[in-house]
């Protein structure tokens, strides 16, 4: 990484200078932060270190200290300056032809890299209740979720995706209390949804449910019309049977669904089955034994207040049932026995409280709390012509499928991952359907297919403009690959047009940012990272176009120009795959 790059060099030569006694009272010992950026004026350079802060050691002016540590600086083919306290870094062509070199080398890896070493990571992120469709905001934690999954095992982690079903308690019954009013009113009874606001909390009136009770009255006819007339005098064997339907036929449309989303979970959990296997009870048993629970009015409480929770919590109610926090508890206790070494977590923004809780079990069951790492994620306003639109299982809906329907898996994932998790989203639906520069998604994915269809010319018949008359192909298909492969860059350096050259130099170092990108979105665990750089890097790429003619009859610097195009769609590709959105070669 060139950030890296430039302030190793940095630090060496402080070293250096420090040896020599031309830092005055500094110390090989003293403790100092370098960072490398940008300049905002270019005349200044490709990257500046600010070695400012050392005079607090050296006894020196800022500018005295730059000028000694620069001349301690030892780097091929890069021009060296200073500023006041800033040391300026001019790369020569060396350095701007190995990047291009090294992305055609390294192909679909360029930018990969180990600083996950490893490292086991859960990643649990949707988990949502099989109630219903998904709405919008598990549509942006799948999003997010999948693309943070990509880009943690692109950085070297070994990642396990999973979606934990809450596939237990009162909502699955309310649910199979739903269906049975559908499945009434299919047979052609008059019943409905209470209207009480209250009672009406309930039941999931959803129009979802009609297509479901269809199934179930055709699929079960001979049950659903021994079903009683009345929902007070549905048995409990009756209601497990359309529970136990609904819930299974719900999860089938969400798993489908994220399929459709570019989402693929390694496992879905079952809380049911959590339950039934003991470990639930296990933990409580535990916890017990370590003196961690204590009777309180009828309950069982946890001491979670001995652990940074602001409170003590409810683990078991006077009714002898489990809260969800008991289950939650015995569900992570069984991730890290399972294996793994970080826990990450996608939930809404609305679980903050629920986080200090989970670290106290954590804690409390005897390992180490910092394993566990929640994103929180604030919510997505959807703006159709001009206006918001409410959202709410419980009433009528812009469902992630609606969405999806309406302007397509690659628009809704690139604009749901497009800002970072904890920032609210506002999703244009008229803005990610147009065709234009102002549509994110659509300008990167026209940078790629541009690149593509300069490939496709570069082989293709061409005519003389003034002549017209027909011209063979500039190169074959089989010369093509070996013409980019083996091209002269230095004859990017090397023509007379200042803008051609300074717009290829922008290209290129911004192609390298990529290793730094990558690093970051995945120490950061922000793929928005992605969507912010795949921006700047179409951008740069129009630019260049823009300057510098690629199918020229010079083919030596048609090659030159046409790898450097090669690593642009190989970055623009890796990138948007990274973000599991397609990079089209024609639109």
């Amino acid at each position: 990484m060139l950030k890296q790059y430039i302030t190793d060099i940095t630090a060496q030569a402080i070293q250096k200078a420090i040896k020599a006694g031309k830092l005055n009272q500094m110390k090989e010992t003293d403790e100092y932060t370098l960072n490398a950026e940008t300049p905002k004026n270019e005349d200044f350079g490709d990257m500046a270190v600010n070695v400012s802060s050392l005079a607090r050691y050296a006894k020196m002016a800022p500018p005295q200290i730059a000028s000694v540590i620069a001349q301690e600086i030892e780097t091929p083919d890069c021009e060296i300056s200073t500023v006041a306290g800033f040391i300026n870094f001019k790369l020569g062509k060396t350095f701007l032809n190995t990047v291009v070199k090294d992305i055609l080398n390294e192909k679909s890896q360029y930018g990969s890299n180990d600083f996950g070493a490893g490292q086991k990571v859960l990643l649990e992120y949707v988990s949502a209740n099989p109630t219903g469709p998904f709405h919008i905001g598990h549509g942006r934690w799948a999003a997010m979720g999948s693309a943070l999954a990509n880009l943690l095992k692109f950085a070297g982690y070994n990642v396990y995706q999973e979606f934990y079903v809450n596939d237990a308690g009162n909502q699955i019954k309310n649910l199979g209390r739903s269906l049975y009013i559908r499945v009434m009113q299919e047979l052609g009874q008059k019943i409905d949804f209470p209207t009480d606001e209250v009672e009406r909390k309930s039941f999931y009136p959803g129009e979802y449910l009609i297509p479901l009770a269809k199934d179930f009255a055709a699929d079960n006819a001979d049950f659903a019309k021994s079903l009683p007339a009345d929902l007070k005098d549905l048995s409990a064997e009756s209601l497990e049977v359309l529970s136990s339907y609904a819930k299974q036929k719900m999860l089938g449309l969400q798993k489908q669904l994220l399929e459709h989303f570019n989402t693929h979970f390694d496992n879905f959990y079952f809380e049911t089955d959590l339950h039934k296997s003991g470990k639930v009870e296990d933990c409580v048993k535990q916890l017990k034994e370590k003196d961690m629970l204590y009777e309180k009015d009828g309950a069982v409480w946890f001491k979670s207040s001995l652990f940074g929770d602001d409170q003590d919590r409810v683990l078991r109610k006077t009714d002898g049932s489990n809260t969800y926090l008991t289950a939650d508890i015995a569900y992570h206790h069984d991730k890290i026995k399972r294996g793994f070494d970080k826990l990450i977590n996608i939930w809404g923004a609305d679980h903050h409280g629920y986080i200090p809780r989970i670290k106290a079990s954590i804690e409390a069951l005897g390992d180490n709390p910092d394993k566990l790492e929640v994103l929180l994620g604030q919510l997505v306003n959807i703006v159709l012509n001009g206006e918001a639109v409410r959202m709410g299982k419980r009433k009528n809906m812009v469902t992630l499928d609606d969405l999806i329907e309406e302007v397509g898996v690659d628009a809704t994932r690139y604009w749901m991952i497009i800002r970072s998790i904890d920032t609210t989203l506002d999703f244009d639906i008229e803005l990610a359907k147009s065709k234009t520069d102002d549509n994110p998604v659509f300008y990167v994915q026209y940078a790629h297919a541009r690149a593509c269809s300069i490939f496709r010319n570069a082989t293709a018949e061409r005519v003389n403009v003034e002549t017209k008359e027909k011209l063979a192909p500039l190169f074959g298909e089989q010369e093509l690959d070996e013409a980019i492969m083996n091209a002269d860059l230095n004859l990017l350096w090397t023509v007379d047009d200042e803008k051609a050259q300074t717009s290829a130099k922008k290209l290129i170092l911004k192609l390298e940012e990529f290793k730094q990108v990558i690093f970051m979105g995945a120490k950061n665990r922000a793929p928005y990272m992605i969507c912010k750089y795949l921006q700047e890097l179409a951008g740069c790429f129009h630019q260049f176009y823009t300057f510098s003619r690629v199918l020229i009859d010079d083919k030596k610097l048609a090659a030159a120009r046409l790898a450097l195009v090669k690593s642009v769609s190989t970055v623009i590709k890796t990138a948007l795959d990274l973000l599991a959105v397609d990079a089209p070669e024609k639109m």
